[in-house]
């Protein structure tokens, strides 16, 4: 009997573990989202800023989007799908950062964090679809 107890107790933790990362996750990618947003009000009015300004804002904001179009998934196929989504455009938006970064179009102390929390996302979220792959 108690040993079943155990089981059943195991199992609702990993589910409240999963439950809380997910969230976290979340909240993470929509606060990504709305720095992206605010870096791309603050760009200068040229044109290549704004060109360059709207792909990242393309781009992160699918990464928000996507992740929690994978959040809702309907099937493991679904989820990988959308996650791998989730990561092609958090790396399209780490490549804006730096070409706004290298084009001299903003300075590179005023990316360094943005860059570094996007970067961080992109580490967990492949970690979380290499955990998907190895588990089907």
């Amino acid at each position: 009997m108690e040993k079943d107890w155990w089981v059943e107790e195991s199992a609702e933790y990993e589910y409240q573990a999963r439950a809380d990362f997910v969230e976290a996750m979340r909240e993470r990618t929509k606060k990504l989202v709305l720095r992206h947003i605010k870096l791309y009000q603050a760009l200068p009015s040229n044109e290549e800023a704004r060109i360059i300004g709207k792909q990242l804002l393309r781009s992160a904001t699918s990464t928000g989007a996507n992740y929690r179009a994978s959040c809702r998934a309907r099937s493991k196929a679904e989820f990988f799908s959308k996650l791998s989504i989730t990561i092609e455009e958090a790396d399209e938006s780490l490549f804006w950062l730096e070409i706004l970064e290298e084009a001299g179009i903003v300075e590179e102390k005023k990316l360094v964090s943005l860059k570094a929390e996007t970067f961080e996302i992109l580490k967990i979220l492949s970690k979380a679809r290499s955990s998907t792959r190895s588990n089907t």
